[in-house]
């Protein structure tokens, strides 16, 4: 039977969100994000369409993160709600920093490997997972 390893840790006041994800996994192939609780004072976002970004000091709660992280390069998406539960969200970026607190959970996946080759239909560097098992 597969078992996946987790990997849990605490941000603090200040820390980049996507920066420490990036370099907790720095020495691990594959991994997701399974769950992510928190709150950021500055949020960093590129939105749809993958044309404009979003950089704003206001404080948020973190109501979604999800995405995968392949040797230390994540592709991550953020949902933030405000005071007002009005919930924004996209492409996390650097420049994401944490407020209080945030508590990560993230899975690592032993079994596969993986890169981000460049993939010429979509224009990207897209994930390719291999499973080693």
């Amino acid at each position: 039977m597969d078992v996946m390893k987790e990997l849990a840790f605490r941000l603090h006041h200040g820390d980049d969100l996507k920066v420490e994800i990036e370099k907790a996994c720095s020495n691990i192939d594959t991994a997701v994000v399974l769950s992510a609780v928190g709150c950021v004072y500055e949020a960093n976002f590129r939105l749809a369409k993958a044309v404009n970004t979003m950089h704003n000091k206001c404080d948020y709660e973190i109501v979604s993160l999800m995405g995968t992280v392949s040797k230390g390069n994540a592709h991550l998406h953020i949902s933030l709600s405000d005071e007002h539960g009005k919930v924004i969200g996209g492409h996390l970026l650097e420049g994401c920093f944490i407020d209080t607190t945030c508590e990560l959970v993230l899975g690592v996946l032993e079994e596969y490997s993986s890169d981000r080759p460049f993939d010429k239909q979509t224009g990207w560097d897209e994930i390719e997972f291999r499973r080693m098992k």
